[in-house]
């Protein structure tokens, strides 16, 4: 994972989970509702993050194979 996509993954979850106790803490269901969406948002980031890695890893591990069966 990069430090870009960490970076705005965790920003999501934070934020999201500060929203979410501000809206307990105020009674704002909406609020609350939308601190879990930006929250479940930043953990999706992170699984496509985390995909995109694996695809990567498994092209490079092809690309290597392919490049020694030519030799």
């Amino acid at each position: 994972m990069s430090l870009d996509d960490k970076i705005d993954s965790t920003k999501d979850k934070v934020s999201g989970k500060a929203k979410e106790v501000e809206g307990k803490v105020t009674n704002d269901k909406a609020r609350e509702a939308e601190g879990k969406g930006q929250g479940i948002l930043g953990k999706a980031k992170d699984k496509l993050s985390d995909a995109k890695d694996a695809v990567k890893d498994t092209v490079d591990d092809v690309k290597e194979k392919l490049d020694k069966d030519d030799k």
